[in-house]
C-alpha cells in the first residue's frame, strides 16, 4: 500500500486507538500512539500526532490529556458508560428469551462499545451461564417478520409448537398453519408474545414468539383494527397471569396491608386502593380467570380473599379443594 495512502488514513487509525485502547485509567502517550501507528505501517512525527488529536477533538471526540500518572491522552466520553454496558450485558445474559449463542454474540458486540480494558470488566459480569435459555435460534427472524407484517398491515401464517414429556418441541394441530392478524408485541414473564386476531375463530389470542415456526407474510390485510385501536397492553399484561388464557372478569380482592407492594408491582400504581379497615384494603381489577390466577392467589396464602363475584369465589374454593385432595389423610 502506498505510503501516501497510509498518511491519509492515519487519523482513522488514531481514532481507532482512542476508541479501542484508551479510558481514564489507560491513557496513551504520544509515544504510545506513534508505536500504535508504526504497528499499522504508518510513520508519524510528534507534531502531526498532536495536530490529528486536535482535529479529532474538533470532529467531536472528547479526548482529554491526563497530566497525573498514568499520564497521556484518552477518550473521556463514550456513547455508553461502563455501568450502562454492564446493565445491558446482565440483561442479555440473564434473559431466557435470548439463546446462549446469540447472548455470546451480543455481548461481544457490547464489549466493542468499550475499551479493551473495560471489556474485561464486562466479561466478569457474565455470571448466569447456566440460566435456562431459549433454544429457538430463529426467534430473531420471527420478530423481524412480525414487525414487518404489522408495519405493512398484513396477516401472517405460522406453525406453533408445544413441549412434550420427552423435552422436545412438537407441532400443535399436527402442523396445521395458524392464520393471525398481528397487532401487538408484549414482553411478559421474560418472553415475547404476539397478540393478534385469530382469523379462524375471530378471537383475540396470544402466542409465544419462540414457539412459532416458518412465519410467512400473507397478501391479505389485517382484521381487528377497531378492537386494537383501544387495546390497553398494560392492562392486558397485568390481568393475564403467566400469559395463560381465561375469561376476563372484574374481580374484587381484599388484601392484608403488608401486600400492598405486591399489588402495585403486579397491577400498577394506577390501581385504586380502598381501605377496608386498619389491617386490610381492597381493589377491583379485570383479570383473566384461570388456574394461573388462582395459583398466584394461593401463593399469597391467607393474606388475600376474593370478595366478588360469587362465581369466582366458588371456582377458587373448588381449585383449593382439588389441590388439598392430594394431601388428605
Amino acid at each position: 500500500m502506498p505510503k501516501s495512502f497510509h498518511q491519509k488514513i492515519k487519523i482513522l487509525y488514531l481514532m481507532q486507538a482512542f476508541l479501542e485502547r484508551t479510558d481514564k485509567e489507560h491513557p496513551m502517550t504520544v509515544k504510545d500512539l506513534q508505536a500504535y501507528l508504526a504497528n499499522a505501517g504508518i510513520s508519524a512525527e510528534r507534531k502531526t500526532v498532536y495536530d490529528d488529536i486536535e482535529n479529532l477533538r474538533v470532529f467531536g471526540l472528547d479526548i482529554v490529556n491526563r497530566r497525573e500518572k498514568p499520564s497521556g491522552f484518552y477518550l473521556a466520553h463514550r456513547e455508553f458508560e461502563l455501568a450502562e454496558l454492564k446493565l445491558l450485558v446482565d440483561a442479555v445474559q440473564s434473559s431466557k428469551f435470548i439463546t446462549s449463542g446469540k447472548s455470546r454474540q451480543l455481548i461481544r458486540k457490547l464489549e466493542g462499545l468499550a475499551s479493551v480494558h473495560q471489556a474485561r470488566e464486562l466479561q466478569r459480569q457474565v455470571w448466569v451461564e447456566n440460566r435456562v435459555k431459549s433454544m429457538n435460534e430463529s426467534i430473531y427472524h420471527n420478530i423481524d417478520q412480525i414487525h414487518q407484517a404489522i408495519s405493512s398491515d398484513r396477516q401472517i401464517c405460522f406453525q406453533y409448537c408445544e413441549w412434550t414429556l420427552s423435552k422436545q418441541l412438537s407441532l400443535k394441530r399436527n402442523g396445521e398453519r395458524y392464520r393471525i392478524s398481528p397487532w401487538k408485541m408484549i414482553w411478559k414473564d421474560e418472553n415475547y408474545y404476539l397478540i393478534g386476531l385469530d382469523e379462524k375463530s375471530g378471537i383475540v389470542k396470544h402466542y409465544r414468539v419462540d414457539k412459532m415456526l416458518k412465519i410467512s407474510l400473507e397478501a391479505e390485510a389485517r382484521n381487528g383494527r377497531e378492537f386494537f385501536e383501544s387495546f390497553d397492553e398494560a392492562r392486558f399484561a397485568a390481568g393475564t397471569f403467566g400469559m395463560f388464557g381465561g375469561r376476563e372478569e372484574a374481580v374484587g380482592l381484599k388484601f392484608e396491608n403488608r401486600l400492598v407492594g405486591v399489588v402495585i408491582d403486579h397491577f400498577g400504581q394506577s390501581t385504586m386502593i380502598i381501605g377496608k379497615d386498619e389491617n386490610h384494603f381492597s381493589i377491583k381489577v379485570r383479570v383473566n380467570v384461570s388456574g394461573q390466577f388462582f395459583g398466584w392467589l394461593a401463593g399469597l396464602g391467607a393474606g388475600v380473599e376474593i370478595i366478588s363475584p360469587e362465581n369466582v369465589r366458588c371456582e377458587y374454593r373448588d381449585y383449593l379443594k382439588k389441590a388439598l385432595a392430594h394431601y388428605e389423610g
